[in-house]
């Protein structure tokens, strides 16, 4: 639980809100582990490059394991990145299926850097149809001013995910696919807050 909750406080630090925008906000970093070695990850990033990232007795651990279409159901939270379409719903990059106790993390309707253009919705699951292609969820979000409903088609081979607050620094191997929540620092390095770390071959989809 105390992963749990330190994690949502570390999502908090990353919405999309303009206060993200500032350097010394924190920042997703995404990529694979390179190498541990002592304090600093060396993070091979998506670009190809490497990233040297410190790692702090703050820095927490969560894991993000498989799920699947099956696990999305109406009043589950979820945390779904997509792609605008032209008739106005969206489709999904990934769905994140949050645990319970971590319910209304985070929730709304914002822009995400998985891609560009692409948005994050973080939501109740309000209805499931299921499509040929892939089911179609209705979901609702409520966080002040920013209250809505979308419609979002879930591609049948997009990325499921949950949460295992069960993850620790000693899960960093080499290859394996991690999505780091960290500040740069005036010297250009990072100090990681969070690190997402796939287990059992998951590679964080977010």
């Amino acid at each position: 639980m105390r992963n749990l909750v330190a994690f949502s406080m570390a999502l908090a630090l990353v919405a999309g809100t303009a206060a993200a925008q500032q350097a010394a906000q924190p920042q997703r970093l995404r990529g694979t582990v390179d190498a541990v070695d002592g304090q600093m990850l060396m993070l091979k990033s998506r670009d190809g490059g490497m990233v040297h990232v410190n790692l702090t007795d703050k820095t927490g651990y969560t894991g993000v394991v498989k799920a699947s279409l099956d696990d999305i159901k109406p009043d589950k939270f979820v945390g779904i990145a997509s792609m605008p379409q032209a008739d106005g719903s969206h489709k999904a990059l990934e769905v994140l299926i949050f645990p319970d106790s971590m319910r209304g993390s985070n929730e709304g309707h914002y822009a995400w850097d998985l891609q560009p253009q692409s948005m994050m919705t973080n939501a109740n699951v309000t209805q499931v149809v299921e499509k040929v292609d892939g089911p179609v969820l209705k979901v609702k979000y409520k966080a002040g001013d920013n209250t809505g409903e979308q419609t979002i088609t879930v591609p049948k081979d997009a990325p499921i995910v949950t949460f295992d607050p069960n993850a620790s620094r000693s899960d960093l191997k080499p290859g394996v696919g991690v999505m780091v929540v960290a500040v740069k620092q005036p010297d250009g390095m990072y100090t990681a807050n969070r690190v997402l770390v796939g287990k059992n071959g998951v590679v964080p989809p977010m």
